[in-house]
């Protein structure tokens, strides 16, 4: 029997696979599945892990300005809506200082969670590298000869005379006694005529509202400087703040016209302001006394009427 397949049949057979055929074929891809299975489970053993805890981990980090004062006395943490002109209200001081105290070249450029100096730096004094030595003696007595008295302040020589005391020491300069000794003795008076039409309250109103008309006179409460004269402190409209020593300031808001410039000295009584209702429903004087930058009531400050 001849057993040989037709040149036409073979080449069907090769583009029409069989039952076997079908069974090889699946029988490769199980295989080529299983190996490729092995392949993916080697590839996906986890990567040796980088050590980013160094310099080259750090790069994206930003530091704000001031981090590391955070919480300490004397500092303040930026919050959202704060000012630089709010913050140094608040913390009693000359917006101009705080900016100086920080090296902040815009005033206006604060980012949430900086921190800021808000009482001023304490001054070093000159290290010497030796002791002072207060004074050298000599028991020569009218001759002219001259003693030399050698200080830390360098040498300073006299003739002497008959007498034998020790040259004394030069006096040291008699300190300054800060602003804030006797500041409660600062006496105000009232910076504006009209009824208090608004109590204060520490929660919703941290000053007196005064009423008045447009035009009326608004008057420096105390001898001090002016800290801040203008329009940038929210709910304020136009303002100023005086300041009198290191523990009281004074603020007059809402007015209509500014008479007097930052750093200018002013007198009790001298017309400071015109009242108006610039930032408010009418026409007032909001009226607020600070005591290290914490609002207290005014009225306990002013005479009675």
């Amino acid at each position: 029997m001849n057993t040989t397949l037709p040149v036409a049949m073979a080449s069907d057979l090769r583009h029409r696979p069989t039952n076997t055929h079908r069974l090889l074929i699946s029988g490769l891809l199980a295989a080529l599945l299983v190996t490729a299975g092995c392949s993916t489970r080697r590839l996906a053993q986890p990567a040796p892990v980088e050590d980013r805890s160094g310099v080259a981990g750090t790069l994206d980090i930003k530091q704000l300005p001031g981090a590391e004062n955070a919480g300490k006395p004397g500092y303040y943490t930026v919050r959202p809506g704060d000012t630089l002109f709010r913050i140094a209200l608040d913390s009693g001081q000359n917006w101009r200082d705080v900016q100086a105290w920080n090296n902040l070249p815009n005033a206006n450029a604060l980012e949430v969670g900086q921190v800021l100096r808000v009482v001023p730096p304490v001054a070093t004094s000159p290290v010497t590298g030796s002791a002072p030595v207060t004074a050298v003696t000599s028991a020569v007595g009218g001759t002219g000869v001259t003693a030399s008295a050698v200080t830390s302040t360098g040498v300073v020589s006299r003739p002497l005379g008959t007498s034998t005391a020790a040259v004394p020491a030069p006096a040291p300069a008699p300190s300054t006694a800060p602003e804030s000794a006797g500041a409660d003795d600062v006496s105000f008076v009232w910076p504006a005529q009209g009824t208090v039409i608004a109590g204060f309250d520490e929660a919703k109103n941290k000053g007196v509202a005064i009423a008045g008309r447009v035009g009326d006179p608004v008057i420096a409460a105390a001898d001090g400087r002016v800290v801040y004269a203008g329009a940038g402190l929210r709910g304020y409209g136009n303002l100023i703040i005086l300041k009198h020593n290191n523990t009281f300031l004074t603020a007059y808001a809402h007015n209509q016209a500014l008479l007097v410039r930052e750093d200018q000295a002013v007198r009790q009584g001298q017309k400071i302001a015109e009242m108006g209702s610039s930032d408010a429903d009418r026409v007032k004087l909001h009226f607020e006394v600070r005591r290290l930058g914490k609002p207290v009531d005014p009225m306990g400050y002013l005479p009675k009427r």
